[in-house]
């Protein structure tokens, strides 16, 4: 009996899938903008302007590619910037059929256990909708992390590379070249972006902006107001590496300090749900009545509203802002 609600609730969805791309489109409106930008385009004169022309273009003709599925999901640019603050070469489309996979799957166990199907569904929609957010949001805080390790090694070799005479472009072609992982990566983009016609500050600020730490936030300031001011760049730099490395220090000391209480927060945090799974999987009529008692009902939502509090609080707590 619950295989067969496995192959309906698939097929609709395969179906959805198809519907929409056979049958989406891009709007009129930004059809319309495009074709105006097109235009614009055909007469600008000026070398930045084609320059910009030249890259919308390529923008637009790798996103023809591109499923029309995804045209329908709100915030899409926003997703869609988290996909690449990721460093893989994954799109849009594939993390939405990797969100319908997950409630298929998700659903089809809760309904091989013997789950409610109410209860199936909302699970399988909690999973499908946060199970690849969260491993995007994953992936994104572990490059992250790795970006922030190694990033006073490439301003130690920022500083070498400046005090032997190099210009600064240069020197973030070294580091681009010598420094494995995001780190080589990122600066490798600002190079790529600095050839192609971007000033300095634009280069460095999009990579700001994709990486979203204060770190390079802090370096990119500080190669603007040297640019603007003047001095020695290689000093403000060393400085600069030597603040990123006691606040690395720092951090590690806190999360040091702090990991009893986190332990004890996942501990109390996972306890009911391991409870209730266990005692369902023992015996699921004793918990039936969580899912069409109207006085139990109130009393679980209560409970998730109450265990919640405490969790924010609890992660408040052991949050700390260098």
């Amino acid at each position: 009996m619950n295989l067969p609600v496995i192959l309906i609730i698939a097929g609709a969805f395969l179906a959805f899938a198809i519907l929409v791309i056979l049958l989406g489109g891009p709007s009129a409106g930004q059809a319309k903008t495009r074709r105006l930008a097109m235009v614009k385009d055909r007469h600008a004169a000026s070398t930045e302007a084609v320059v910009a022309a030249q890259m919308r273009k390529t923008i637009q003709s790798g996103r023809k590619g591109q499923s029309s599925l995804t045209a329908l999901m709100p915030r899409r640019d926003e997703l869609e910037k988290r996909i690449r603050r990721t460093g893989k070469n994954w799109t849009l489309t594939q993390y939405m059929f990797a969100s319908m996979i997950v409630f298929v799957v998700a659903t089809g166990g809760m309904l091989i256990v013997r789950a409610p199907f109410l209860m199936a569904g909302l699970v399988g929609l909690l999973l499908g909708l946060g199970l690849p957010y969260l491993v995007v949001g994953m992936t994104i805080k572990r490059r992250v992390t790795a970006f922030n390790a190694r990033f006073p090694d490439a301003i130690d070799l920022l500083v070498r590379g400046l005090k032997s005479g190099l210009p600064v472009t240069e020197t973030f072609q070294v580091v681009s070249q010598e420094l494995p992982g995001p780190v080589g990566e990122e600066f490798k983009g600002v190079v790529e972006r600095i050839r192609i016609g971007n000033t300095m500050e634009a280069a460095l600020q999009e990579s700001a902006e994709m990486l979203g730490t204060p770190e390079f936030q802090f370096f990119c300031i500080t190669i603007q107001i040297q640019r603007e001011t003047g001095g020695n760049l290689a000093e403000t730099l060393a400085n600069l590496s030597d603040v990123l490395r006691k606040r690395a220090q720092m951090k590690l000391k806190i999360r040091a300090m702090s990991s009893e209480a986190k332990a004890s927060a996942y501990i109390v945090g996972a306890l009911p749900f391991f409870v209730f799974g266990v005692v369902w999987s023992v015996n699921p009529s004793y918990l039936e009545g969580f899912f069409y008692e109207e006085r139990l009902i109130i009393a679980g939502l209560g409970g998730l509203v109450w265990m919640s509090i405490g969790a924010g609080i609890m992660a408040k707590m052991i949050s700390f802002e260098i």
